[in-house]
């Protein structure tokens, strides 16, 4: 054969050995588990994909399996508005017709006049609509806006626990006020602002006011804030309807009080903790503790909080709360300075 002629091709077919056979099928086997992990993973995490992401309800105590529920709603850390995770709380228990009653669990220094009105308002609109009796637990600290949160129980005996350390009452308003424009004159930086009327800069800690508008400013934050401690005293009325107007008086001084000092002068009801102010909602919604399911409002996590971490959990410098700095804003808040932390 001359070297210019061409060799055929010959094509070898070999059939396929086990080792080739067995990989194969592992390797859908490995495919099926995957798949079955993913929607084991997928149900396991539902929640945390769900559409209304705002509040997850999670059983807290009595039946596992009863049909009626009673809520607990937290009031945490400071009350910055009436937006947020209370009110969230308060929205879910409201559209859910299982929920025979609410136990506010508040653990509260307070925080602004109008998140407060408004936490408040929107619990007595529950109880006026449902008709749901409301029993308080107070936790460590339940003062100022958090004690005015605690009013709106329908003015029902018997309904507000506060533990053996809790602390309440701070019944007032305060507008705070800082003015550094002394100190900033001393290093020869002048406030020269422009503003429409010589009131438009109430509260500039910054200003360098004259004793004529100074007095003036201060008359009408005066009157603003007994405005608004008319008010606070109004509310506690109606929440402690045996209370007088001299008894509601004499503990509308800003004071702080023990649990023990609070139930003397009124402020609350009975010492005891969350489960004996279940047990009293269990027993105002008409129901036994073999009929009822204790639940509980929490935050939803996002997957990457549960691998990861997420956020530490705790208080949280506020952006929004540094503005309150420069804002005449008012507090139902047991402190004599703006929140600049607040709980997650």
């Amino acid at each position: 054969m001359s070297s210019d002629q061409q060799q055929p091709t010959r094509v070898i077919l070999e059939q396929p050995g086990s080792w080739s056979r067995w990989s194969t099928r592992a390797a859908w086997i490995v495919a099926g588990i995957s798949f079955m992990s993913a929607l084991g993973s997928a149900a396991a995490f539902s929640q945390y994909f769900q559409r209304d992401a705002q509040v997850v309800e999670k059983w807290h105590s009595l039946s596992r399996s009863a049909g009626d529920k009673v809520a607990i709603v937290t009031v945490a850390g400071a009350i910055m508005g009436g937006d947020g995770f209370a009110r969230a709380q308060l929205d879910h228990a409201a559209d859910d017709p299982s929920v025979k009653a609410i136990v506010l669990r508040v653990d509260s220094p307070g925080g602004t006049v109008s998140g407060s009105d408004e936490l408040h308002h929107r619990l007595s609109q529950i109880i006026a609509d449902r008709k749901l009796p409301v029993v308080v637990s107070m936790g460590g600290l339940a003062a100022s806006g958090g004690y005015y949160v605690a009013m709106a129980n329908g003015g029902r005996d018997d309904v507000i626990f506060a533990e053996p350390a809790t602390l309440t009452g701070s019944i007032g308003v305060i507008i705070p006020h800082f003015d550094v424009s002394e100190a900033l004159g001393r290093i020869a930086i002048r406030d020269d602002s422009i503003a429409s009327g010589p009131l438009k800069q109430m509260l500039s800690p910054t200003k360098d006011r004259s004793p004529e508008v100074a007095k003036k400013e201060r008359e009408i934050l005066q009157s603003l804030v007994d405005g608004m401690f008319v008010r606070f005293k109004s509310i506690v009325k109606a929440g402690r309807p045996k209370l007088d107007d001299a008894a509601v008086d004499a503990v509308a001084t800003g004071q702080i009080f023990t649990a023990e000092q609070a139930k003397e002068a009124g402020l609350v009801d009975r010492i005891g903790f969350l489960d004996d102010a279940v047990k009293r909602a269990v027993e105002l919604a008409g129901l036994k503790e073999e009929t009822a399911m204790v639940v509980k409002y929490t935050k939803p996590k996002g997957l990457f909080d549960e691998v990861l971490g997420g956020r530490p959990s705790g208080a949280s410098l506020s952006l929004e709360a540094f503005a309150e700095l420069a804002t005449p804003r008012a507090w139902y808040l047991c402190s004599w300075w703006p929140v600049l932390v607040r709980s997650e």
